[in-house]
């Protein structure tokens, strides 16, 4: 794991690049996009890992996986007419 590059510690916390970043949160684990300072692990995409998950999943997490979506729907009258056509 990379170290953060341009952090400084300050009064505020963490500083990166003008922002302040917090510490990541258990769901991070296994993320590729973490970085460790003052042994603590932070996120390198976003300065707040808490809000990223709360609406679920993070758009950033390189370790969880998106699943499929489910087959398109399929109306059965145009169905039995392809059908009936030989398509």
């Amino acid at each position: 794991m990379a170290p953060l590059q341009n952090a400084v510690k300050t009064a505020e916390g963490v500083v990166v690049n003008g922002f302040v970043v917090s510490p990541c949160v258990e769901q991070c684990d296994g993320c590729e996009r973490q970085r460790e300072f003052d042994d603590q692990k932070y996120c390198s995409s976003y300065p707040d890992p808490a809000r990223k998950w709360a609406g679920g999943r993070c758009n950033f997490a390189t370790h969880v996986k998106v699943q499929a979506a489910a087959a398109a729907k399929v109306n059965p009258l145009k169905a039995s007419k392809r059908a009936a056509k030989g398509r």
